[in-house]
């Protein structure tokens, strides 16, 4: 038993890694509340409810690329049957959420993700694309 003194202190090192990201937040003064980003004024309802976009938002602007580019789809029926132009500049941010920095960006920035949605679209604030 004279690995004691060794094992205690390996454990003691495995609790501080393990429990680091806890002790940098609360060092750092981070809170869990995450980003606030600029909800849309003029629409009360989106075209797919909100639990669902926000963790399936960008798999919908997937599909609706597919169905555009691939099918020449370029509108969508939603289940309650409102129509919308299968489209992120024109319809998500020209026609509710205003803008990228005050959408898009709060949330990316806070998660550190980038998407390639802006490879090809523009910010809507700077010039929008027509849809066809």
């Amino acid at each position: 038993m004279r690995d004691r003194g060794i094992i205690w202190t390996a454990l003691a090192i495995f609790v501080v890694l393990v429990t680091m990201p806890v002790w940098h937040n609360l060092s750092a003064s981070v809170t869990g509340k995450g980003p606030n980003p600029v909800l849309p004024a003029r629409e009360k309802q989106c075209v797919a409810p909100t639990a669902f976009m926000k963790g399936n938002h960008m798999r919908l602007l997937l599909d609706w690329r597919e169905s555009v580019v691939r099918g020449n789809t370029r509108e969508f029926v939603t289940a309650d049957g409102r129509h919308y132009n299968m489209s992120l500049t024109s319809t998500c941010l020209k026609q509710c959420h205003g803008g990228k920095a005050d959408f898009c960006d709060r949330c990316h920035n806070y998660t550190a993700v980038s998407a390639p949605c802006w490879n090809c679209h523009v910010d809507s604030k700077a010039t929008l694309w027509s849809a066809r």
